[in-house]
């Protein structure tokens, strides 16, 4: 080797070392990642059955799970906006939300769950699928009750995210996330809609061939 160049060696070292040593944290972090997500996806599935102390339980489990998952990239700052993270922080706010309305509380905040602003509004636009989920299955049993509320949250939701106009380099794809939130907002309005108005005139009909009577 050169001598101009017999420093490469202990640079090279130092640069192997410096990647070995990240890539053994984002090793680390990546399994605890999908758990965090797996537990979102099940503390979801259980406000669906409205099982929401098993809900809740399995959201404090993906907390601790983030936890580790984020501690084990401390040192390494570049990770900690990687994909994985912000996927795994995304659902974590998703299930959060998604739990918080279905309950009738409002929606915690980003301070308050622990995950950054990127990651809270597409998890807050992702809530308002499953809150249109809920309210379907709601509206086969009959049950109109909460209907205008969790449209109104739907409503507000939208009129949120629609106001977040940067670069999607700084949203994470937010604009896309938005306009499916519209989308879903459009047909759910329109489902609950023609709802009521079916009752309505069920209940008037009923009425009237009381009256025939």
């Amino acid at each position: 080797m050169s001598r101009l160049t017999d420093n490469l060696d202990s640079i090279a070292e130092q640069i192997r070392l410096s990647f070995s040593a990240k890539d053994a944290a984002r090793e680390k972090a990546l399994p605890l990642c999908r758990e965090v997500i797996r537990h979102c996806s099940n503390a979801i599935r259980a406000v669906h059955r409205q099982e929401f102390d098993q809900a809740k339980g399995l959201l404090q489990s993906a907390r601790s799970l983030l936890n580790e998952a984020e501690q084990a990239i401390a040192d390494y700052s570049e990770l900690s906006s990687t994909g994985f993270i912000r996927d795994a922080q995304k659902e974590f706010a998703e299930g959060s939300i998604t739990l918080g309305l279905v309950t009738g509380n409002q929606p915690p905040t980003p301070g308050e769950l622990g995950i950054g602003f990127t990651a809270y509004l597409n998890g807050l636009g992702e809530a308002v699928g499953e809150l249109r989920r809920y309210l379907l299955d709601s509206m086969r049993r009959g049950d109109l009750s909460r209907g205008e509320e969790l449209l109104s949250a739907m409503d507000d939701i939208y009129n949120i995210l629609v106001t977040m106009d940067f670069p999607d380099a700084i949203t994470g794809g937010l604009r896309r996330t938005t306009d499916v939130v519209r989308s879903i907002l459009e047909r759910t309005r329109s489902d609950l809609t023609l709802l009521i108005r079916q009752k309505d005139l069920e209940e008037r009909l009923g009425e009237f061939g009381g009256n025939l009577r």
